[in-house]
């Protein structure tokens, strides 16, 4: 139970930056999760911090807010409390790829804090794409779209630890680099978990084969991601697992979004 408490708040110390309390058990709570262990808890961290979105949203509909207000209030909590932290990763990414003529290149551009045109246009399409999905969820049922809040971010970011697996570190610094692989086996039990958290719109209406659907295209689009690195970088960086998360939110909430219909 301690290993379980532990591991716990280092993955919601990682993706979030909620003041959490320290745990007798932690040696020092600024450490990078273990993900070699703690990948398996990864889904769970990314329910509770759906489940703060999901909240969000029902306070903001029920003060009688219209679909695209409420939405845009639902992600922007969940951006503020992780700090944009995936945001990020897809930023520099697409800067680093679109913009740099090389290997090396490509690297020391993404590293570089500033924001560049790609960048930019990135995190806005992003947004739009994320904000417009939910808000058409949420126009048909605010139920549906809290429920697939806290989905999205569960499956979101297991998908996230996909170029973990699958790349070599780019670089020898870094968040992709500072991680430890989990094994295959490890992320095969987070998945698991995943699709369980995946099944929590079901209580809302959705159907099984859109939730199935969402976990494919959540995997597709991680997994492209991660090819895309392999081509362009010859491995993962921080950078990469955050662009991974966000392709694949983006695929899950277009699945749930797509020609939805509520059973009655």
């Amino acid at each position: 139970m301690s290993t379980f408490a532990v591991d716990l708040l280092a993955c919601l110390r990682f993706y979030t930056r909620l003041p959490l309390p320290l745990h007798p058990g932690e040696s020092d709570p600024h450490a990078m999760p273990d993900f070699s262990r703690a990948a398996v808890l990864v889904p769970i961290a990314g329910a509770l911090i759906g489940l703060i979105g999901a909240l969000v949203l029902a306070i903001a509909a029920n003060l009688g807010l219209a679909p695209l207000p409420a939405a845009t209030i639902a992600i922007g909590a969940l951006v503020f409390i992780t700090g944009a932290m995936h945001e990020d990763g897809l930023a520099d990414l697409c800067d680093g790829f679109g913009g740099g003529a090389d290997r090396e290149r490509k690297l020391q551009i993404m590293k570089d804090s500033r924001l560049g045109t790609y960048g930019v246009a990135a995190l806005v399409l992003s947004q739009l794409m994320r904000i417009g999905t939910l808000a058409g969820l949420i126009a048909i049922d605010v139920r549906l779209a809290a429920a697939v809040i806290v989905a999205v971010a569960a499956l979101s970011r297991t998908a996230g630890l996909l170029p973990l697996v699958l790349l070599p570190p780019a670089r020898t610094l870094g968040a992709g680099f500072a991680a430890v692989r989990p094994s295959v086996e490890t992320l095969g039990f987070a998945a698991v978990l995943a699709l369980l958290c995946a099944c929590v719109p079901l209580l809302a209406g959705a159907s099984l084969p859109r939730v199935i659907a969402a976990c494919l295209v959540a995997t597709l689009a991680a997994y492209g991601i991660s090819a895309l690195a392999r081509g362009q970088i010859s491995g993962q960086t921080g950078d990469v697992a955050g662009a991974a998360q966000q392709a694949a939110e983006i695929a899950i909430l277009l699945v749930f979004s797509a020609g939805v219909t509520i059973a009655a």
